[in-house]
């Protein structure tokens, strides 16, 4: 793809000396300026951008936080409560940082569904794809200490529910369990323990993005067609073209995001976690944030303690083998017909689990869950490699191009398309 790139020249002396050292400068042209983005991009590309956008925010909205909070099972709460009423604007650092949480996962759902629709993690993106999982495996692992920091009830009875999962491991789970409490319960020591990695898993977060972005500039982004691009006519610079597209989605999810801080900004999170935590009183129903519930379902779905654990697990696993289990030799649903009914009920599937998660683990909605549990593993290990080779795609565009006029309705190519993009600067 190199054939669409400038080569990044400095004006002045001082930036040619400097770019001969460090070619930082280059590097961003070549990344996010003059590198080539296929034209028919929607804005479901532009989560990517998001989800930066929130990265930083998180970090930067964590640090301020990490300045006033105590990490002591003996003020945690206090020190939360200290945030909200005395610190200037500590209210607002705080539900920034929560709801941010929250709009992250919003964010990353989207993208990943994005990316199941389309097939972006078909060859040669597996890579990439990967990088994406662990990046959400790494999102999740620092959601759920940040969740416990506040020292509430839910925070505490949320942590002692789940670090317990790690008993049902063989032989070793009992040590990794005493290791995560510091003790022989949930206490002062897990919680300077959960402080210590919910600050650092974010920076970790930051270096996978770097590789995920790094992977991404190889092959290039897919598209809605998934279809490679084939010439200049099939692709634009990423700069204006994609970055004022990116720019106006985060403003648009700003507001979205800025509606749940200001608006409502408890309403994600739970009641009990404005009681102090008590070891001696256990909450009526214990659950986790909203964005773990569907992996909840499918851990209580399993009668088996262990059983459950590793359905929980292998239901994130899973994805790392998309790539192989999806045999098609089409990338988009949007071609697919047969599969695309699949997908939605998939997606459908999902939801649900998100909702049975939520109710108690008893009468149907324990039969409930099973059965949503079956179908979630079937569409993965059953319904994408069987629908491969039994389903007929619909005929692709032979470009990019083709594929835009088409849906704008045009019958020739508009003047100045057979132009190679030019980058700006």
């Amino acid at each position: 793809m190199s054939q669409h790139s400038t080569t990044y020249v400095p004006k002045s002396a001082f930036g040619r000396w400097f770019e001969s050292r460090l070619p930082i400068a280059g590097l961003v042209h070549s990344s996010f300026i003059a590198f080539p983005v296929p034209r028919n991009l929607t804005y479901f590309w532009t989560f990517g951008a998001i989800l930066a956008f929130m990265l930083v925010s998180q970090i930067v909205t964590g640090v301020f936080l990490a300045m006033y909070y105590t990490p002591n099972a003996a003020m945690a709460f206090q020190s939360v409560e200290h945030i909200m009423r005395d610190v200037n604007y500590g209210w607002l650092l705080r539900y920034l940082h929560a709801n941010g949480a929250s709009m992250f996962f919003v964010a990353v759902y989207i993208h990943i569904f994005r990316n199941f629709y389309y097939g972006s993690y078909k060859a040669p993106r597996e890579v990439l794809y990967i990088l994406g999982v662990i990046i959400f495996l790494l999102m999740m692992a620092t959601a759920f200490m940040g969740y416990v920091l506040p020292w509430g009830q839910m925070s505490f009875w949320g942590a002692t529910v789940i670090t317990n999962l790690f008993s049902a491991i063989p032989v070793v789970g009992d040590t990794i369990v005493s290791y995560l409490w510091g003790g022989y319960s949930v206490g002062n020591p897990t919680l300077n323990r959960f402080f210590s990695l919910h600050y650092l898993l974010p920076f970790m977060i930051v270096g996978v993005v770097a590789l995920h972005i790094w992977a991404l500039h190889v092959p290039g982004q897919n598209n809605p067609t998934g279809i490679p691009i084939k010439s200049g006519k099939d692709a634009v610079p990423f700069t204006p073209y994609a970055t004022i597209k990116d720019i106006f989605a985060v403003v648009v999810f700003m507001l979205f995001f800025a509606y749940w801080v200001f608006y409502m900004p408890n309403y994600l999170g739970h009641a009990d976690n404005y009681i102090p935590a008590n070891p001696s009183v256990t909450p009526s129903h214990i659950v986790p944030e909203w964005y773990f519930l569907p992996f909840y379902a499918i851990l209580r779905a399993i009668p088996d303690k262990l059983g459950g654990v590793i359905a929980m697990g292998a239901a994130i696993v899973i994805w790392c083998f998309m790539p192989w289990l999806d045999t098609s030799k089409v990338r988009s649903t949007a071609y697919r017909p047969l599969y695309k009914q699949f997908f939605w009920v998939f997606v459908a599937v999902c939801v649900v689990l998100g909702w049975l998660g939520s109710r108690p683990a008893e009468g149907w909605y324990v039969i409930a869950s099973q059965i949503c549990t079956v179908y979630y593993f079937a569409h993965f290990l059953v319904v994408l490699p069987v629908l491969g080779f039994v389903e007929r795609p619909l005929p692709l565009p032979n470009s990019i191009l083709e594929s835009v006029m088409a849906a704008k309705g045009g019958a020739g190519i508009p003047a100045g398309a057979n132009a190679e993009p030019q980058s700006k600067g």
